[in-house]
């Protein structure tokens, strides 16, 4: 039976209403001695020793509850009584047994008192079977108020445990706590007390108390503080009396110098004698005689620019003078060679005919040739970095190239990011906008390479340099786009307009260039440069990192799916480079794609965000991330900085570390996440968001130090 059906259960009732009566049994009878077998079990149960004694008058007994009958009775009685009950009741059936296969009719009255005997005792065990239930359904109830109370302990225990916890830490704080006087390197003990006065050292005290000497010695550091001030303004005083009389020397020193000039004014028709001043410049002309139109051009154009407006502008010619002048030779010299060799090719074709293949390679060594002599400008910065120029020129295809190489002051570390920063391929790429320098400017060069079997000019670009539109115009070619034209004269009026311009862009593409390098360098270690005078732009504390700057190619770029929107505007080409930047706060994680324009920093770089924190945010579906980008992509004007604007990358970086603290820093409390909350308001905002979208506040105002909406 169930513990549930022994709560549903009703009392017993047990009517008594006197003893049968002799004779004959009817049914009244038989009903009459089914009561008294009911209250001798129920007296057999109720009696310690087990044994049945029915009285003569049994008691009127209404009823009784067994649930109570249970807390007074033994279990280890009741169990006892079981096996007595089970051991009389097979001895009951085996009497029964062997009374029915002696098969006497007598024994019939002896089988039947034997049978009503074992239905008393079936009876017992039904109720022991009842008790029994009662006792386990007690048990598992006392169990489980038994469970609870430990849970209860338990939680007491875990909250006192999370206390001492917390105690732990404050205490550690405390010990950790360092004082700005330990900052400040103070004297040894030894020669504290060897050289302190005792008014100050006072040894009475300070050798039993370290407070006390602690404090000691702060007073003697600041009085030698004291002297030593004194000392240094004796020592200004003294120096200035040295630049005074530093001074009076540089007058006159400075009076030698109309001399010296009068003296070198007349050494000059010594130095006109003598070519000492113009050797090398006279045998720079005499070489540029030899040189083609668009080349002579650009030599003189150039020269012409650094004499007047840039001295740090080297002019130079390389190249082998001699067979500059086998070009041009005269005619008869040229048919003679040509019968010559006409004759040789005749024997030569009777021994072995070319192939097809070989005679198109020649060709197209042919079509692609370059001039024995070149131009070089070099390009100097004041750091005394050099941007080296050389400009070939193509004679068959009428058009100049250039390769660049940059030599620095120092040596630059090396940085994995920055390693297309200064590649001669990409160095000069985009100069002037949309000038790629892959497709040859001349019209007309692509019906010379369909003879050759020529697809374009940038498979043989790494041999031969890049055809840039400005290096043309710098050489005087200008080709027009309607129709080509087979013959394009050097114009110099052309060169000249484009010189001056064109050297500041190559300038200011090189500093760029060289200080993304270094800033490439410090974020490749995880630091931010901001230079000081930016440093009001962002707040003191900043919690966010940079943890990781890489360069990616343009496929990787392109595969993102929050850059979608940056190609799709022709923000993104397979000319810019292509970095990203990682930044990370707690268990937030920012990624940054940057597209780097070759214009920068007149051009600013184009940041798409992406923040992995609970699931993957992004312009797309978060309008705050959208918001980030505008800091960055929209008011970078902000960050520029001084000029040139070099820092503004780092400036965006930084601003980026800063937005994502505000971001993280004013996102609600999830109230299903135990403990404290994972990122702490650090920042002061007037607004925590606004309007419908829920606009938080990226904008920090200096110097109130608080951030606002725009």
């Amino acid at each position: 039976m169930s513990s549930e059906s022994s709560k549903k259960r009703k009392p017993k009732v047990i009517r008594t209403d006197g003893a049968p009566a002799e004779g004959k049994r009817g049914k009244g009878d038989t009903d009459q001695e089914t009561q008294t077998l009911l209250w001798r079990v129920s007296t057999k149960l109720e009696d310690p020793s087990g044994i049945c004694m029915v009285p003569s008058n049994p008691p009127d007994v209404r009823y009784y509850s067994e649930e109570s009958e249970v807390d007074l009775r033994d279990p280890i009685k009741d169990y006892e009584l079981y096996r007595e009950t089970c051991q009389e009741l097979q001895r009951l059936m085996a009497e029964i047994q062997e009374l029915k296969s002696r098969g006497i009719k007598e024994n019939a009255s002896e089988i039947d008192e034997r049978r009503v005997q074992s239905c008393v005792h079936f009876m017992t065990l039904k109720k022991l079977n009842r008790l029994a239930h009662i006792r386990l359904k007690k048990g598992r109830d006392q169990t489980h108020e038994a469970k609870q109370k430990v849970d209860a302990y338990h939680l007491q225990l875990q909250n006192l445990l999370y206390e001492v916890m917390h105690l732990q830490k404050e205490i550690t704080k405390c010990l950790e706590f360092k004082s700005k006087h330990e900052e400040i390197e103070l004297v040894s003990l030894e020669e504290f007390y060897k050289e302190a006065p005792p008014e100050i050292s006072r040894p009475a005290i300070t050798l039993t108390e370290p407070h006390q000497q602690t404090l000691a010695r702060l007073d003697w550091e600041l009085e030698q503080r004291k002297r030593l001030a004194e000392k240094y303004k004796e020592c200004l005083t003294s120096k200035e009396k040295i630049l005074k009389e530093i001074e009076v020397k540089k007058e006159y020193l400075s009076s030698l110098q109309p001399r010296l000039n009068s003296i070198m004014q007349a050494s000059l028709p010594v130095q006109e004698y003598l070519f000492m001043p113009f050797d090398q410049a006279h045998k720079q002309y005499e070489t540029a005689r030899h040189l083609p139109p668009p080349l002579y051009v650009l030599f003189v154009q150039a020269s012409a620019y650094g004499q007047a407006c840039d001295k740090k502008l080297v002019v130079a010619i390389e190249g082998s003078v001699e067979e500059a002048k086998a070009l041009y030779k005269p005619p008869e010299d040229s048919q003679d060679d040509e019968s010559d060799s006409d004759a040789e090719e005749e024997q030569t074709t009777k021994r072995r005919r070319p192939t097809l293949g070989v005679q198109l390679d020649d060709k197209r060594k042919e079509m692609l040739k370059r001039h024995p002599l070149s131009v070089t400008l070099d390009l100097k910065c004041k750091d005394d970095n050099v941007l080296h120029l050389t400009f070939h020129y193509l004679m068959n295809l009428n058009v100049m190239t250039v390769k660049a190489k940059v030599t620095t002051a120092m040596e630059m570390t090396t940085a994995i990011s920055a390693g297309d920063l200064l590649s001669p391929d990409s160095l000069l790429n985009c100069l002037y906008p949309g000038d790629h320098g892959r497709k040859t400017p001349n019209p007309a060069n692509q019906f010379q390479f369909d003879k050759v079997g020529i697809l374009t000019l940038s498979d043989y670009v790494t041999e031969l340099g890049h055809p840039y539109v400005w290096v043309q115009k710098l050489g005087g070619l200008h080709f027009p786009k309607d129709q080509p034209q087979h013959t394009v004269a050097a114009d110099n009026s052309l060169s000249a307009s484009h010189m001056e311009l064109t050297v500041k862009l190559l300038r200011s593409r090189l500093q760029s260039r060289l200080a993304l390098h270094k800033q490439f360098a410090s974020l490749e270690h995880g630091v931010v440069p901001v230079s000081s005078e930016c440093q009001q732009l962002f707040p003191t504390k900043i919690v966010s990192r940079l943890v990781k700057w890489t360069a990616i190619p343009y496929e990787d770029y392109a595969e993102l799916p929050y850059t979608k929107d940056v190609i799709e505007a022709g923000l993104a080409e397979d000319t810019h480079l292509y970095y990203m930047a990682l930044i990370e706060r707690g268990t937030a994680k920012l990624q940054a794609a940057v597209v780097l324009n070759p214009g920068y920093s007149t051009l600013p770089p184009v940041f798409s965000l992406c923040l992995n924190w609970k699931g993957e945010r992004n312009s797309s579906n978060d309008d705050n991330i959208r918001a980030m980008e505008s800091e960055v992509n929209v008011y970078y004007k902000e960050l520029w900085g001084p000029k040139p604007g070099y820092q503004l990358l780092t400036n965006q970086l930084q601003r980026l570390c800063m937005v994502l603290d505000v971001y993280l820093e004013t996102e609600p409390h999830d109230p299903s996440v135990e403990g404290p909350k994972e990122f702490p308001q650090e920042k002061m905002c007037l607004r925590l968001v606004r309007g419908p979208l829920r606009l938080k506040p990226f904008k920090f105002n200096y110097p109130q130090g608080f951030f606002s909406h725009r």
